[in-house]
């Protein structure tokens, strides 16, 4: 799907493509990306590196287009509610009066940038300054869904207080997982971000907006390293409780086993075929029985004292 978008005071949408205004694509099929090529010379290459969901952030310059690939936050909910974070690639080309992004894949952050600037009424935005401006965008969007992972890590956590269940701990992993997804990409779009200003040294953009930018991506990008650095450091903990755990249920074990071998040797030992004087005597059973009873009352009492029951 293309769109074409204008921004005055706000993002309004436009019937069809006028100069320096936004083309935004999206699930581009075949026929949009020839169009691309057709009318606006755009390099059909660099757009469809953007559909690999493993494309590492990049810049490139060729026959005049500044194009900037980046990774921006992505959100899923499956059929069972669960809640799942990835990062997706998002193209950005620049060339005289045409600026087109390019996206393969579903994501909150631009239709949240168009309505952000039309309820800020944000004045028009230069080619420069909306690629800009689509940055600061993701590091926001990189906090937003941060904060929501911070929420699920306290979540998790309150109910590993209370008991170690495996749907707990896997919901940690995937945190774990989600946030090195993030850490990578940001690192990946911090470089991005270093190269683009060599290119934009000696073109018209706002300064202030730059470090904006740059403050955002590098807040998002310790955030996300904390919070990971955190979760790793759960996550062995959890670890060493549950190996603890395990050693003290396989010491209780070894010990009423050793108890239980008591009556067994005492039995075993009466129980053989072999004369032992007692065989006509009365009291012989009941003795037997309560001497039994008594040593492993004992052994109960020793093990007991040395605090291993």
């Amino acid at each position: 799907m293309t769109e074409y978008w204008k921004c005055e005071g706000g993002f309004k949408q436009l019937p069809e493509w006028q100069s320096d205004c936004w083309i935004q694509v999206t699930k581009p099929n075949e026929e949009e990306l020839n169009d691309l090529e057709r009318r606006f010379g755009a390099p059909l290459d660099f757009i469809t590196d953007a559909e690999d969901i493993e494309e590492r952030p990049r810049t490139e310059s060729e026959d005049g287009w500044l194009m900037a690939l980046i990774r921006i936050p992505a959100k899923e909910i499956d059929d069972d509610g669960d809640i799942y974070f990835n990062t997706v690639p998002f193209a950005i080309l620049v060339h005289r009066e045409v600026f087109i992004t390019v996206c393969y894949y579903k994501a909150e952050l631009l239709d949240d940038f168009i309505r952000w600037t039309n309820r800020k009424s944000i004045a028009e935005r230069q080619r420069y300054d909306l690629m800009l401006s689509l940055f600061l965008s993701t590091s926001v969007w990189y906090l937003k869904y941060l904060k929501q992972i911070n929420v699920m890590m306290k979540a998790a956590e309150e109910a590993l207080e209370d008991s170690m269940e495996n749907e707990q701990l896997q919901l940690l992993m995937r945190l774990e997982k989600f946030l090195i997804y993030f850490v990578t990409s940001m690192r990946g779009n911090e470089v991005v971000m270093v190269r683009l200003k060599k290119h934009l040294r000696h073109l018209p953009y706002n300064e202030d907006l730059l470090d904006d930018v740059e403050v955002e991506l590098q807040q998002a990008y310790a955030t996300a390293n904390i919070y990971s650095e955190v979760l790793e450091r759960q996550r062995d903990s959890y670890s060493s409780i549950i190996s603890n755990n395990l050693n003290s249920i396989m010491k209780k074990l070894t010990v009423i086993t050793i108890i239980l071998m008591i009556p067994t040797g005492i039995s075993g030992f009466f129980g053989m075929n072999v004369p032992n004087q007692l065989e006509n005597w009365l009291w012989a059973f009941p003795l037997i029985v309560l001497g039994t009873i008594l040593i492993s009352f004992i052994g109960y009492w020793i093990f007991k004292k040395q605090k291993l029951f």
